[in-house]
């Protein structure tokens, strides 16, 4: 029966099967190991005969799963997500390259929010694995994901998904370390990545106190040539307390008070006051009861508004100054601003990191799914869901800057813009952010500054 096994087992492995064997934590591959030595798409010669070591990393607790050159098990193990338990898994992995006679080792986990970035800092600053060809890579999720689906009907815990990660070291086409070696370019991320975070609160804040503007007065909430955020909105729901002693108002009064409060912005301050006394003439009146409740919910959105302005220019501040230490030529592009550079180069880090424009592109998710089969090719395909969302937002902000300040950009948002009838500013500004791309890639690669069009 043992010798029958055996040669099923050959078989098996002869025919490019792979065969999975259960144990009490994790499944252990047996069969045929993808030859080392291999090199990758991007020419670089693999590290030869590794330990694999693939991270399940939680809030808590870190599962480890050591897998030998071969795909074998050396062994899993848990320890705390602290600085103690970062101490004991390079420990453990010191003993396993000893102890098998290595000098390499490769060291895998997934991208985990927060969760994973002092671990990674504290394993790249241990001397005692500092002494081996060491690499770190942090993994797409997504990309984890795809490579156990080759595996079905395994369990989900965290032992099974150390032992993934692991596996996808062994067999997956990892060129480089995704892991950026700079810290000035994590210490920028930081600040970056906290300005995204306030700017997205402070768009829901906007759309909050939109809200409660059409309950207060609806007539100014539906006008298009009123903006419902502006400083002269906001300084009109806080002076008047019902629709009705605005409607009811001295014009005069009005016109000098929109004047004052729009900082000379209003060509014409008469017509805006009649406008917004029109608006507010044909706005919904509300019982007093529930008015006094929507000015004082009113008063709690404008305070959050005005506190996340000042949180965006304390931001903006620091990442101007920590910007100041990394070289760089994106600021020479007429628009573009510091902060808006700084996001883009926090996010794509070492230029050289990419081999192509297209590659910066598909990290940021300015893609496009392709939709053909045959002769047939759809006109009209998505942008993919995927991509680092920090670095598009700062691409899309920036390509919208930019077009404004640079006759090139300005053209090619005209020309795409008026290409569709639907979703034009949208489909215009994702076209200019990929264009965008591909001057940003060339700055930094030819580390040269931008001539600006004639004209």
């Amino acid at each position: 029966q043992a010798a029958l096994s055996a040669v099923r087992d050959i078989a098996l492995a002869g025919s490019g099967m792979i065969l999975i064997r259960e144990v009490a934590d994790a499944p252990v591959i047996m069969g045929i190991s993808k030859p080392a030595g291999l090199k990758s798409p991007c020419g670089e010669v693999k590290i030869v005969n590794p330990l694999f070591v693939g991270i399940d990393v939680s809030s808590k607790a870190n599962v480890a799963y050591l897998m030998k050159p071969d795909g074998n098990k050396h062994s899993s193990f848990s320890v705390q997500n602290n600085l103690g338990g970062a101490k004991l898994l390079s420990e453990k992995i010191v003993s396993a390259l000893h102890s098998m006679q290595l000098n390499d080792v490769v060291i895998g986990l997934e991208a985990t929010s927060i969760y994973g970035d002092s671990l990674v800092y504290a394993l790249r600053e241990d001397g005692s694995l500092g002494r081996f060809q060491r690499k770190i890579h942090v993994l797409n999720p997504k990309q984890v994901r795809k490579f156990k689906e080759s595996y079905p009907d395994l369990p989900k815990n965290d032992w099974v998904d150390a032992f993934v990660i692991a596996d996808h070291l062994r067999f997956g086409r990892i060129a480089k370390e995704v892991y950026m070696d700079d810290y000035r370019y994590q210490a920028l991320k930081t600040l970056t990545r906290a300005r995204f975070d306030i700017i997205q609160n402070l768009t829901r804040e906007k759309q909050r106190f939109a809200n409660y503007l059409f309950l207060k007065c609806s007539g100014i909430a539906q006008d298009k040539d009123i903006q419902n955020t502006s400083a002269t909105t906001i300084a009109l729901m806080e002076h008047f307390e019902t629709v009705d002693d605005l409607a009811n108002a001295d014009l005069d009064e009005l016109t000098v008070f929109i004047s004052e409060t729009g900082r000379g912005r209003f060509v014409n301050p008469d017509a805006t006051a009649k406008a917004v006394q029109a608006a507010a003439r044909g706005s919904y009146r509300l019982p007093k009861t529930v008015n006094d409740t929507v000015n004082q919910a009113m008063s709690v959105s404008i305070a959050s508004m005005r506190a996340l302005k000042e949180q965006v220019k304390v931001l903006d501040k620091a990442i101007e100054q920590q910007f100041e230490i990394i070289p760089n030529t994106l600021t020479s592009i007429p628009g573009i601003g510091k902060v808006y550079s700084a996001g883009i180069i926090a996010e794509i880090g070492d230029i050289h990191r990419f081999n192509s424009q297209a590659s910066v592109a598909k990290f940021a998710g300015l893609v496009w799914h392709k939709n053909q089969s045959g002769d047939f090719e759809a006109e009209h395909s998505q942008m993919i869901k995927s991509g680092n969302r920090y670095l598009r937002y700062y691409l899309l902000e920036a390509a919208n800057s930019v077009r404004r300040c640079d006759s090139e950009f300005r053209r090619y948002y005209d020309l795409k813009f008026k290409e569709v009838n639907k979703y034009q500013h949208k489909r215009a500004l994702a076209l200019t952010a990929r264009k965008l791309v591909r001057l940003v890639f060339r700055l930094l690669k030819d580390n040269r500054l931008y001539i600006p069009p004639v004209g």
